[in-house]
């Protein structure tokens, strides 16, 4: 065979690996550009799963989808965009399809939670002349990813008086807190001689809050007491009141871009709200579908989907039992098993991309990796795909055509090498219901790091992958 032949060959039955950057026009590279910069807005509102719930509410509501909870009967039938917001850390938006809902519904499903530092419910105390606050990880972080960090805190307050939100270290004039670490001229013995998960301990992931004594030397406690009389000139906010807190600390740095060519974005939290954005805008950019368009926003992802406002709770079914009650249709038990069996998901997610510097943990021809679009992951799990829904062959199919047909440049990936790790999505706790389900979302370098790392490429198509599934009416 001659070499025109057998690059048609070629052509014809390789999978092309395209880059994205490689398929766009220059048009098209100015709206991927312009579409990060409002990605970046969003992770620098959104460090926490309550303040990204806010985020999402507030922009579903400018573009005219309505509180489910708060409609009248005689709205019903005029209302085809809703949204719920369940304990201010689990939201869900919809579009009303034609379709009858008992057709199933095309839903994306991502996560708005991200690995942090919580503070305990007796947080403040002293040691060696300053105040102090112990905290407890969230989530699966390497621990010395957090130390000499500037924090800064969000959180939740319930105290005798009502309920307060606090924000401290996002404004360039605040205060920050960190996690002090060792030197290296002292850290022989106690940390370089041990391996890393004894080196680094969780008890000692503990934040200075302050150096400035309340009172003479006699006093007892008086640099705690420091901390916490400012707290109270402040905030109003009492000892007893963290009991009743939810406070976390996270990363006070902004989104940044990375990379002379500026196409990469560095950002705390990234995991999963690069996932949960896309899925935003998408569902807003979807005009009237013929299946209904759900996008599904869930708290509790990094420790399992445990809780009531994680993905194994009864959210879905209850928003998809109000979906069939403002439709008119019947809300039984079997209308609503039936809708969630006939229904579609793709768990939004991002995979791990190749490092350079660690290609060893990955398989490299079953890798994902930067700049090459939209990540398909088939399974998840770890060892023998345990814990893993494992998307049909018939499913994986279907999304691949959907993505083939609107030149979505898509790739595949595995969560490494087998036996090297591995990890779960909520996936699983979806495909419970019977629906097809499959992981996709974009390649993440650094995950689970105070600095995450994605291409913006991969953060556009995402979105245009995601936009074309709500938009699929087979």
């Amino acid at each position: 065979m001659d070499k025109a032949h057998i690059k048609k060959i070629k052509k014809t039955i390789l999978k092309m690996e395209p880059l994205v950057f490689d398929q766009l026009a220059q048009k098209q590279k100015t709206q991927l550009f312009k579409f990060n910069e409002n990605y970046k807005d969003f992770l620098n509102q959104s460090k926490t799963e309550r303040k990204a719930a806010i985020q999402i509410v507030r922009a579903a509501k400018a573009k005219g989808f309505v509180d489910i909870d708060t409609l009248l009967t005689k709205e019903l039938k005029s209302i085809k965009k809703v949204y719920k917001i369940f304990q201010g850390r689990c939201v869900a938006l919809a579009i009303i399809g034609r379709k009858k809902l008992l057709a199933g519904a095309n839903i994306i499903a991502s996560h708005i939670d991200s690995p942090r530092l919580d503070l305990k419910q007796n947080p403040i105390y002293e040691d060696l002349s300053m105040g102090l606050m112990k905290t407890h990880y969230y989530g699966g972080i390497r621990k010395y990813h957090w130390l000499a960090i500037p924090l800064a805190l969000h959180g939740t307050i319930i105290t005798s008086q009502g309920k307060k939100d606090i924000t401290i270290g996002e404004d360039p004039d605040d205060p920050v807190f960190t996690v002090t670490d060792l030197l290296p001229h002292l850290a022989g013995k106690i940390q370089a001689d041990k391996k890393i998960s004894e080196a680094f301990e969780g008890e000692k992931l503990n934040l200075i809050a302050g150096s400035i004594p309340l009172g003479s030397k006699e006093e007892k406690d008086r640099f705690k007491l420091g901390v916490l009389n400012l707290l109270y000139e402040q905030y109003k906010i009492v000892e007893e009141d963290f009991v009743s807190a939810e406070i976390e600390a996270v990363p006070a740095e902004k989104a940044r871009d990375v990379g002379f060519d500026r196409s990469m974005i560095g950002s705390y939290g990234q995991d999963d709200r690069v996932c949960a954005y896309t899925s935003l805008e998408a569902i807003m950019d979807t005009p009237s579908p013929d299946r209904t368009a759900i996008a599904l926003f869930f708290d509790k992802e990094e420790i399992g989907s445990e809780g009531s406002s994680g993905a194994k709770s009864s959210f879905l079914e209850d928003f998809m039992s109000d979906l069939l009650f403002i439709s008119g249709q019947n809300t039984d038990n079997r209308t609503l098993r039936k809708a969630l069996i006939n229904s579609s998901c793709l768990s939004a997610d991002v995979n791990a991309a190749m490092d350079p510097d660690f290609k060893d943990v990955h398989e490299a021809m079953n890798a994902a990796k930067l700049g090459f679009g939209i990540c398909m992951t088939k399974f998840t799990g770890v060892g023998g795909k345990s814990g893993s829904s494992d998307a049909s062959a018939e499913f994986v199919g279907k999304i691949r055509q959907i993505f083939n047909k609107n030149n979505i440049v898509w790739q595949t990936g595995e969560l490494g090498k087998i036996d090297q790790g591995g990890g779960g999505t909520v996936a699983k706790f979806l495909a419970k219901f019977g629906m097809n389900v499959l992981d996709c979302g974009p390649a993440v370098l650094s995950m689970h790091s105070p600095f995450e790392l994605v291409s913006k490429a991969d953060v556009y198509m995402t979105y245009l992958g995601y936009k074309a599934f709500y938009s699929d009416n087979d």
